[in-house]
């Protein structure tokens, strides 16, 4: 059984109740490098997003991601609700008409998600961005044949954690310089959320992928 529209559907839950748990979290992560808006932001977009699928129904994990995705770039301000949105949008796109998301599928839908993060938000690895949680991540599922939800859920900890050394080269952080150094990225923080809620749902939910 590979990724249905339930379990596309308990995966925003999730991501949603990391989000909101660790909203302050994240406003204060943004307040010492970005705009401070980021946990605000990210809260309000994933509880509208959670208002707009809840009472819907979905024929397929694609229809879901789209309303997901399109929530996101309309509800959420700053760069973070456009970089999000087009990544769910990415993904949406890539498995529509689907009834299931199989390995090869989930892969291919990760790669184009990061794509769409590439080209919405002209950002490369290593300039402290949620581009250097995304792109190891697409390298793991490339690189793996299986989804394993741990190992998974470690690689994206772990690239989440390598942007605290790095100078920030994008956005008002850049303006910081050296000084970025030390800090999280916000938007890799939520992104390893979304991450880890993807593969709590897939262990908890026994999805063969």
């Amino acid at each position: 059984m590979g990724l249905t529209t339930e379990h596309i559907q308990l995966w925003l839950q999730k991501t949603n109740e990391k989000i909101q748990e660790n909203k302050t979290y994240l406003t204060e992560l943004d307040q010492a490098i970005g705009d401070g808006d980021h946990g605000i932001n990210m809260s309000r977009g994933f509880e509208e997003a959670i208002k707009k699928t809840a009472d819907s129904d979905y024929e397929s994990p694609g229809d879901l991601l789209k309303d997901w995705a399109m929530t996101l770039i309309s509800k959420v301000g700053g760069a973070s609700g456009p970089l999000f949105g087009t990544a769910i949008l990415k993904m949406s796109m890539s498995v529509k008409g689907k009834a299931e998301v199989n390995y090869a599928e989930l892969t291919t839908a990760f790669e184009e998600a990061l794509a769409g993060i590439l080209q919405r938000g002209h950002a490369a690895e290593n300039q402290k961005t949620l581009v250097d949680v995304w792109s190891p991540v697409v390298r793991f599922l490339q690189e793996n044949t299986a989804f394993d939800p741990a190992a998974f859920s470690n690689q994206a900890k772990e690239a989440m954690e390598q942007t605290k050394d790095m100078q920030a080269e994008k956005g008002r952080a850049a303006y910081l310089k050296e000084r970025s150094i030390g800090h999280l990225d916000p938007g890799s923080v939520s992104s390893f959320y979304l991450l880890q809620s993807l593969s709590e749902v897939i262990e908890k939910e026994g999805v063969t992928l």
